[in-house]
């Protein structure tokens, strides 16, 4: 019961906004971590249950110099894996816990295409709308100057505003108008030869580059997506009654929020209590998380102790090298005036 009461202190200071003091009622701050000091050696995890969900989202956060990829189902956490960059196998990883659902909603970040390939081959993926846009945002900044910039920035804004198929495929039919009127820009090229100013981000033995570079960069990432078809999978007839979100703001906006909110409230944690103290959020929003005293094991309090090695002493034998001063190399301490008449 002890042992119980000291874990319900700690998490409730760990997820909590108060200070150690205010916390508890062990007494002092010193108090506190002296007698909940053990609860950080208990490592929660979610089981795996192999329910198939009608969708997924999947999304990460940075730690220190760590990753945490999470993956949700609704309002409940299924599931995270840790890792330095959100790479092809760290992806992986995460994904084959689960059986594939039928949509998965992502922020299209680096190795997911790759691990969703691998894992869910057979499951559509809605890409974040809410990124779309602020990619596109970043490659034409908020204020473009010409007149294809600033009519590009408007299908992207209106992304998040289609809600219906007819809707889609006027967006769509806009992009294609958009191609037909300001296409050549894409293609438009600059050569080093032709007087032209250098931009900085050229390499020195680079002959030529695109001359819209930004822009091209956002159009190709418009039309990537949607010859991909994974801009408007919500909409897809196939998925009417499933409700498939469009955005991962379940993930982004819920859960990685709330984490960031926990971290910020307990500044100057280490970095693996910053670890422990997310793995404990996302395992207590998990769908049907244990109470955490079934998780205290005698070994969290009581480790094991670690046996001293047996040291011999040997002989080091006769000494190689020196520091010291000998009078065979011609080295003493003098006295006087050390050899003067």
């Amino acid at each position: 019961m002890s042992r119980r009461a000291e874990l319900d202190a700690f998490l409730g200071w760990l997820l909590g906004t108060s200070n150690q003091s205010a916390a508890t009622s062990f007494g002092t701050a010193r108090s506190f971590r002296r007698r909940t000091g053990w609860c950080w050696n208990i490592a929660p995890e979610i089981p795996v249950t192999g329910e198939v969900h009608d969708q997924i989202q999947v999304d990460g956060i940075y730690v220190g110099s760590w990753c945490c990829l999470i993956a949700v189902a609704g309002d409940y956490v299924l599931g995270w894996q840790w890792c330095d960059t959100e790479k092809k196998a760290a992806w992986a990883a995460l994904l084959a816990r689960f059986p594939a659902p039928t949509v998965v909603v992502t922020d299209g970040g680096s190795g997911i295409a790759a691990a969703l390939s691998e894992c869910w081959s057979e499951t559509a993926v809605q890409r974040c709308l809410v990124h779309v846009q602020r990619n596109v945002r970043t490659y034409l900044t908020g204020r473009p100057r010409t007149e294809a910039g600033k009519a590009l920035l408007r299908l992207g804004r209106a992304l998040t505003r289609i809600t219906t198929a007819a809707e889609a495929a006027a967006w769509l039919g806009g992009l294609n108008d958009w191609h037909q009127s300001y296409g050549h820009l894409v293609k438009a090229r600059t050569y080093r030869n032709g007087g032209a100013i250098v931009p900085g981000w050229v390499r020195a033995n680079q002959a030529w580059w695109y001359t819209h570079d930004r822009l091209r960069k956002a159009y190709r990432l418009l039309e990537r997506l949607s010859q991909a078809g994974t801009l408007f999978t919500y909409l897809r007839a196939e998925f009417a009654g499933l409700q498939i979100a469009s955005t991962t703001n379940r993930i982004e906006g819920g859960t990685n929020a709330q984490l960031r909110l926990l971290l910020r409230a307990h500044r100057g944690m280490s970095e693996e209590h910053r670890k422990r103290a997310i793995e404990w959020y996302l395992y207590l929003h998990s769908e049907q998380p244990l109470p955490p005293a079934k998780l205290i094991k005698a070994k969290h309090y009581r480790p094991a102790k670690t046996e001293a090695l047996n040291t011999i002493d040997q002989d080091p034998g006769p000494q190689l090298y020196s520091t010291g001063l000998s009078a065979d190399e011609g080295l003493w301490h003098r006295k006087g005036w050390a050899g003067r008449t």
